[in-house]
């Protein structure tokens, strides 16, 4: 039988001294705090300001610990990679462009694959990784307002309306605030363009990638388009997921991210005309699960 005392220190040590029988009891103190054990039996009473409360069952040592909550800014790319722990560098002979920033957990599983993928003969080269909301909302407005041409022509000129524009703009580019890229678990890997994995080089390439990928946690979010994923962006051969993160933000994302959040870019109204959360952000390859 379990019994639990709660009693100054001074008293609790004068009734051990004054006991009698055959009973061992041994008397630890650590501050205000007094353990008392008779046997095999333990008591115990909570120092100032501890709840009188069981412990809790330990973990297993083989459990995932379940994520914490994910902040707004790292749901929406609101932050700086190169300053925030979050975030890794990705080695220099795997870059393969200007964005060189990743999730930690991601990048150190994109060189354990990049490193299996060269001793088999394949070269992975990351042409882009983290992207914050600024750097999504250049891309995005340069397409909005002509600076980068879509199909050779200027989007304001061969498509006026705003919706239809976006649209067309979210073939295989993200609105400001929406784009996975912004949580460092995404890599475009070799080349952004589909018709570079139908060459001899790239097609080796891809298909090592859907063979071994998912081995070290990565899966092409943007598989084609079809019955099993209707919705979305265009197939990208490049992109590739880093699931055992990107999986908990995906989860968060609509919860924590409204329509009231994508602003502060042009166009940012059709966003809730084109429902872009569960058409864009939460449409993805059935084989990544969520």
């Amino acid at each position: 039988m379990m019994l639990r005392w709660t009693l100054p220190v001074a008293a609790l040590l004068a009734l051990a001294a004054c006991g009698e029988g055959s009973s061992q009891v041994d008397i630890a103190v650590s501050g205000d705090r007094v353990t008392i054990e008779d046997g095999a039996q333990t008591a115990s009473t909570p120092g100032p300001g501890e709840p009188d409360t069981p412990p809790t069952a330990a973990v297993a040592s083989n459990e995932r610990p379940a994520p914490g909550h994910i902040a707004l800014n790292y749901l929406i790319g609101n932050v700086d990679p190169a300053s925030d722990p979050t975030f890794a560098r990705i080695p220099e002979e795997y870059i393969g462009g200007s964005r060189v920033w990743g999730h930690k957990d991601a990048v150190e599983a994109f060189v354990r694959m990049a490193e299996a993928a060269a001793s088999n003969g394949y070269q992975l080269k990351a042409v882009s990784a983290f992207r914050s909301f600024e750097d999504q909302k250049k891309i995005w407005e340069d397409k909005w307002t002509g600076v980068t041409r879509v199909e050779g022509g200027k989007l304001p000129d061969s498509v006026p309306d705003p919706k239809a524009r976006a649209i067309k703009i979210l073939e295989f580019s993200s609105m400001p605030g929406t784009s996975r890229h912004h949580w460092g678990t995404d890599f475009d890997l070799n080349s952004l363009n589909n018709a570079y994995f139908n060459t001899r080089d790239g097609k080796r390439i891809y298909d090592w990638l859907t063979a071994h990928a998912a081995q070290y946690g990565f899966c092409q979010v943007y598989s084609p388009k079809g019955e099993e994923r209707p919705t979305g962006y265009e197939e990208e051969k490049w992109h590739w997921s880093y699931m055992p993160v990107a999986s908990w933000y995906l989860q968060q994302y609509p919860i924590d991210v409204g329509y009231e959040r994508l602003t502060g870019f042009e166009g940012a109204d059709a966003a809730a005309d084109i429902d872009v959360i569960p058409n864009y952000v939460e449409s993805i390859n059935p084989e990544c699960g969520n």
